[in-house]
């Protein structure tokens, strides 16, 4: 099989903070070892040299990933490369990518994988728009471009059970009828951030909170700053707080100033301390082997999260709102309403040994069937 992936890298100076690329270049080898042809067509190549890589100019905003999928150079590339299965990372861009291929004379499955949904439904069935696709009301236009991608796919590849409930129930709305053509691929866990619980010493009675993830406003992470002031203040916690992107490009402060104001606020904040890996997996597993457990975002549309595989791989308990795929995947004893309750929770985790112990083992094993190759072969079944 020769499989193309398309893949879009929204910050190739930050590639630590891209899931998107991680996800790929764990998954590519996979596929690789289990014999098929892959290409990555992309700003940046995978690690693997065993993968072919075709390079692309990565889009300038995260709107021209969506509306701007260049056409002329799909049609090049589906000529030069022959590919039998063609993979949208970005699914708005799926109608362009057939179109491409039936003007490059090329019979090629078209597969579009979800990283990313621009939508998400409230407890009540209420279908919200994403604030962080929604600039000067361009939410629907993109939801509408999502469902047109969803139609020109053969395969549609989802994260989760709440990612598929969500994206089956969109299309519905859109008049689009995924049928039998959706199914869910987990995404696969880093093979570098993975420890036996087992060695694991839980803390004595203070411990160490980490928050890993990006900072926008659309995460929640005002939400969050109001929990980390209340956690610090008990005394048995202390948090770490990831600077996922560094110095960002002045362009991507102006769509968005959000993560560097609330960067800001965490820093003066008693009791949190900031830390960046600097793009280096190593210092980021340093970072986690140093913390006792994860918080969980506040995004009300998370459909998924690999900065919470990342805790639970290294045996983390990662404590979470009672949100979206978070309520799905997360322990119901880790799992909170309000302020008070993650208090409770983190408290008992800070001097509660044996319950500690407990769910660092769960943390553990709720990762135990994303392994590359195991995801890889739900992948290949996917779209075969």
């Amino acid at each position: 099989m020769r499989l193309l992936y398309l893949l879009n890298v929204s910050n190739a100076s930050q590639l630590a903070a891209d899931s998107g690329f991680t996800f790929a270049d764990l998954l590519a080898p996979a596929l690789t070892d289990a014999g098929v042809e892959v290409t990555v067509a992309s700003p940046v190549a995978v690690g693997d040299a065993r993968v072919a890589f075709e390079p692309t100019v990565s889009p300038s905003t995260k709107y021209r990933a969506r509306f701007d999928p260049g056409m002329d150079a799909l049609v090049a590339l589906f000529r030069e490369r022959r590919p039998e299965v063609v993979v949208a990372n970005q699914v708005e861009a799926a109608p362009a990518i057939r179109a491409a291929l039936l003007e490059a004379g090329v019979d090629a499955m078209v597969v579009g994988y979800c990283h990313y949904l621009p939508f998400f439904f409230t407890d009540t069935g209420v279908l919200e728009l994403d604030p962080a696709m929604d600039d000067r009301g361009l939410g629907r236009s993109v939801l509408l471009a999502f469902a047109a991608g969803l139609a020109a796919c053969d395969r549609v590849l989802v994260h989760s059970s709440t990612a598929a409930s969500w994206t089956t129930a969109a299309a519905a709305r859109t008049g689009v009828d995924l049928g039998d053509r959706l199914h869910i691929v987990p995404a696969p866990r880093d093979v570098r951030l993975v420890r036996d619980p087992a060695g694991i010493t839980p803390p004595e009675g203070r411990a160490t909170g980490l928050y890993n993830h990006r900072l926008y406003a659309h995460y929640g992470t005002a939400r969050f700053t109001e929990l980390a002031r209340r956690l610090v203040a008990g005394g048995a916690v202390r948090l770490t707080v990831m600077d996922l992107f560094g110095t960002r490009s002045p362009e991507r402060i102006r769509l968005d100033p959000s993560p560097e104001r609330h960067l800001e606020e965490l820093a003066t904040t008693d009791g949190v301390t900031i830390a960046s890996d600097r793009g280096d997996r190593v210092r980021y597993r340093n970072i986690l082997a140093g913390a006792h457990f994860g918080i969980a975002p506040f995004r009300p549309g998370c459909p998924w999260s690999m900065s919470v595989i990342d805790c639970q791989a290294m045996g983390l308990p990662v404590i979470a709102p009672r949100t979206g795929w978070l309520a799905e995947h997360i322990d119901d004893e880790l799992l909170f309403d309000t302020d008070e309750q993650a208090a409770q929770i983190a408290e008992r985790l800070a001097r509660d040994p044996e319950f500690y112990l407990l769910y660092a083992k769960r943390a553990y094993a709720s990762t135990a069937d994303l392994t590359p190759a195991a995801v890889a072969a739900r992948y290949l079944e996917a779209i075969r």
